[in-house]
This record gives C-alpha cells, structure tokens and sequence, in this order.
C-alpha cells in the first residue's frame, strides 16, 4: 500500500557513470520536487532524511542502506514523505530492479517513468565519470558540501559547481555537489594523528596574538551519529591582554584551521588558562 499519490520516477545507470552528477538536473528538467539517493532523501539543496549509503564501512553495507532494508531508516524517510507530501519524487539505482524495490520498500511505487543515463550523457562522459571512480575512489552526492559536511566529519570532501546552459532561450542549470571518498574506497582509510592536530594548534598560538604557548592538548575523536572530535587544551597568556576576548579569538581560529585542513568537526573546544607569562622590563 503506497504512502499517497505520487509521482515515481527513475534514473538508472550502472555504479560510477555519473547520475549523482545529473541528478539534479534530470529532476529539474522534469519538474520533479525530491531526490532519493543512495540512502538520502533530497529537496533542492538540502537533505531532509536519512544516512548516506556511502558512508557504510562496506559495499554489502551500502546496498543495503541503498535499498532501505533497515527499518528505523525506512520509517524516517517514510515519516517525511508523509509530512510534506511531494507530489513527485526521483529514485535513483543502478538497475531497473533496485529502483523498484527502493520504490516497494518505501512504498512510493509504481514508476511511472525510467530515465536512463544513456539518455542523458555521451559514452564519452560516462567512461570519464567510469575512471574518476576506479582511479580517485570519489563518488558525487547532489548536495551542497555545507549541507552534509556534519555528516561526513573525517571524509575527503570537495564542492563541485555545475553551471550548464539548457539551450537557446532557457535559464541556465546552476548547482552544486559535493565530492567525497567514502570509506570501503580501494584506497583505504585515512588517519590523522594527535600530532597533526598539535601542530595546526601550534601555529594558530604563533600568528594569535596575546597566547604564549600551548602547555597540554588532548584531543578524543567521537564515533557515532555525529562523528567529529572534542579538544582540550590547556595555554599560557601573556600579560597584559584579556583573557575572554583572547581566548575566544583563538578559540574560534582553532576550530577553524582544524575543520579546514583536516575535515573533522570539532563537536567541542574546552580552554583552560594554565599559567601567564610576565616579561619584565629592563631598567
């Protein structure tokens, strides 16, 4: 039994030939509110439910997440469907056979209509989308990076604007994406070490004026449904300079630096004032 009356419509193509790339523009083309992909319910540029696929530590783990086979994940999407109650919706797959039991499992079904990538990118295009894939291990989400970069603290990722004319006489197609490298990636996991952290800290202490140095750093990284890293850290001032004013400038350049150079979010920055540093003056 299907949640309401809905539009169902279908974009397939095999894994890596770039229909997360044109995702968007194949709904926009057709008037089509919201995007399900790998595991994501989309509207516009903001993700309204679920957990991407691409994060699974898996590929058995991302086809599933894909299809919906966990319950709770079913019932969320499920829920805001139901809220907001689009009148058509865009499934992503990468055959004719997931995207129908993605449409059963959330029961959005039938399909109405199935666009193919062929219909919309060259053989050229989809063997260059096909090398990116097996050579860099980067995959496209049809989002912008600010809108899931909470949710993917710790991955490679990187935005991609699309600007795209439609044609004589027609508005422009402009968006952007985000490109990440997911974890089951043959290229392996990254990690970063409490060092490099130490380091980035470090330097920010040396351009930040009124911080003598960093005595004590502890950073724990946090593993779950917001992933990200707390930090501790314990300093020496100078004298002379206020202390809230400066501690809040430095906390907010750490933060920063850190989220810039390595991707982690900081969930939290905790600053202890530990000592000052008293130059006296010759006579």
């Amino acid at each position: 039994m299907f949640i309401h009356k809905l539009k169902t419509y279908a974009f397939v193509g095999p894994s890596g030939t770039g229909k997360s790339y044109r995702a968007q523009m194949v709904a926009n083309e057709r008037g089509i509110e919201y995007i399900i992909d790998d595991g994501l319910l989309i509207s516009g540029n903001e993700v309204l439910a679920g957990i991407s696929a691409k994060k699974a530590p898996t590929k058995v783990e991302t086809v599933r997440n894909a299809l919906f086979q966990n319950e709770e994940r079913k019932k969320e999407i499920q829920k805001v469907i139901k809220k907001n109650k689009p009148e058509s919706i865009l499934i992503l797959g990468t055959s004719d056979d997931m995207v129908k039991k993605i449409a059963n499992n959330l029961e959005i079904g039938p399909i109405i209509e199935t666009i193919y990538i062929t219909d919309v990118a060259t053989e050229e295009e989809m063997e260059m989308a096909r090398n990116i894939r097996v050579t860099q291990g980067k995959h496209v989400i049809p989002v912008p990076t600010f809108a899931i970069k909470k949710d993917f603290s710790g991955y490679l990722l990187d935005p991609l604007q699309i600007f795209k004319s439609k044609g004589k006489g027609k508005a422009p197609y402009i968006s952007e994406k985000s490109i990440i490298r997911p974890t089951f990636s043959y290229m392996g996991n990254f990690k970063i070490s409490d060092t490099v952290f130490k380091q980035i800290m470090d330097c920010v202490v040396d351009k930040t004026k009124g911080v003598n140095k960093i005595s004590r750093a502890i950073v724990k990284k946090h593993e779950g449904f917001d992933d990200g890293i707390y930090i501790y850290i314990e300093v020496i001032i100078e004298y002379g300079y206020p202390i809230n004013e400066t501690m809040q400038s430095l906390r907010h350049k750490i933060i920063k630096e850190v989220e810039n150079l390595t991707a982690m979010n900081v969930l939290n920055m905790e600053i202890v004032v530990k000592g000052v540093n008293v130059i006296k003056e010759r006579e």
